[in-house]
């Protein structure tokens, strides 16, 4: 009952641009700088794919309100 997180319904689409996808890896990497389970180089933007996501709902889940609750938040 301590569950409190978030749900989303989006659309996804591949970015196309490689200075937004290298801008994308590099803010991933800043975000998490020590990856202790990760122990090979950091992949490019050659390796991945990249995908910009859109929200169209998201659910805010609190079961600390009761059970199943949920409010939803149109985007």
């Amino acid at each position: 009952m301590e569950i409190a997180a978030l749900s989303m319904a989006a659309h996804a689409q591949p970015v196309a641009d490689r200075a937004e996808a290298e801008q994308a890896m590099r803010l991933l990497v800043a975000r998490y700088p020590v990856q202790t389970a990760w122990t090979g180089p950091t992949p490019s933007v050659d390796d991945v794919s990249i995908f910009r996501v859109t929200p169209t709902v998201v659910s805010v889940i609190d079961y600390r309100k009761g059970f199943g609750h949920a409010d939803l938040v149109a985007c």
